[in-house]
């Protein structure tokens, strides 16, 4: 969550335009010789970044076999702030689920537990409504309860860029129908939030792993979802141009506030800076108003912060997939009840 209790919220906000899409096959991030590449030197040898994407004419070549293959549906939910968040997703996912005829439904809970933490009873409440997977950010660990359930669930998946030896696991792979699986992953941005391990780095070395695409083609995943949990626009804009195309969805929470930027960057990966919040937009980034403020205008210690609790709107964004790639074909925002505008995608006839 974009606001501490110490009252401290950074960030900064940037508009790109939509640069299109690009079917290109998966690239491996790690090697010694990679066309393209920058070659870099470190205190772990000889590195290759991969070179980022800039042309369309993959996605020409290919245009007209993506649409062949039946498209994975994919909902990412934004961070579930509070009683009002929580309750709103629990009603919504059913639905959403049988309107979108959804096949992964993806939730960044770490606010669900009055606005720091989640409970293991609220993990339960969202995956029995539906939700494939959880993800969570730098309030992991506000619910100490959380730690041991993490060893039995491993559908909830906290940042993989926490030291090793920390409970839990920062990647699962789910079971989909028709056989079909998907890797949820959950990083932790390091601009303006606790010192972790290099995301950047350890995303490659997990990636490494796997083969994005259809199974008929050798692939091992048919989708991959990472949460980028973190302040900074710069720093996930960076993290998903470096992973374009080694990924289906790559999107940002933590701020709480949705960005205007869904796009299909250039090698096929769907990309928004942040998904926005479950929660009361009525308040400062899912707070209550009055106490959130006070702290700005007094700079002292207050009352404790607690989620406002009027309607919340459910942010999120939908996207579709092309099964044989592993890319995406379409991605919209989700913004359901509450204050904001209504964006609710459709499906063709």
């Amino acid at each position: 969550m974009g606001m501490q209790n110490n009252g401290q919220d950074r960030g900064d906000r940037h508009d790109q335009r939509n640069f299109g899409q690009d079917d290109r096959q998966h690239r491996s991030p790690q090697g010694e010789q990679h066309q393209g590449a920058i070659r870099l030197f470190d205190d772990h040898g000889m590195y290759a970044l991969p070179a980022l994407r800039s042309d369309r004419q993959a996605a020409l070549d290919n245009q007209g076999a993506a649409w062949h293959a039946k498209p994975m549906r994919i909902v990412f939910l934004g961070d579930v702030v509070g009683r009002s968040g929580r309750e709103a997703v629990l009603r919504v996912l059913p639905d959403l689920r049988s309107r979108l005829q959804t096949d992964l439904i993806v939730v960044n809970g770490e606010n669900a537990s009055h606005g720091f933490g989640l409970a293991p009873d609220m993990a339960r409440d969202f995956l029995n409504a539906g939700a494939d997977a959880i993800t969570l950010g730098n309030h992991a660990w506000d619910r100490k309860e959380l730690i041991p359930f993490l060893s039995q669930e491993k559908r909830v998946v906290r940042p993989l860029n926490f030291p090793p030896g920390t409970p839990g696991q920062g990647a699962v792979v789910v079971e989909l129908s028709g056989g079909r699986r998907a890797l949820i992953m959950n990083v932790m941005g390091r601009l303006f939030m606790d010192p972790l391990d290099c995301p950047f780095r350890l995303t490659a070395q997990e990636l490494s792993r796997y083969k994005l695409g259809g199974v008929a083609g050798g692939g091992s995943i048919q989708a991959v979802v990472i949460d980028v949990h973190g302040e900074a626009t710069s720093e996930k804009m960076a993290f998903g141009h470096s992973f374009d195309g080694q990924a289906t969805l790559i999107v940002g929470t933590h701020t709480h506030v949705p960005t205007a930027d869904h796009q299909i960057l250039p090698g096929g990966t769907a990309y928004q800076t942040d998904a926005g919040m479950c929660g009361d937009y009525d308040s400062v980034i899912g707070m209550g108003k009055e106490a959130a403020a006070s702290r700005f205008w007094r700079k002292t210690p207050g009352e404790r912060l607690a989620p406002s609790e009027g309607e919340a709107t459910v942010c999120g964004v939908f996207v579709e997939s092309d099964d044989s790639t592993g890319h995406a074909v379409r991605v919209e925002p989700i913004r359901i009840g509450g204050r904001l505008s209504q964006m609710i995608p459709s499906l063709s006839a």
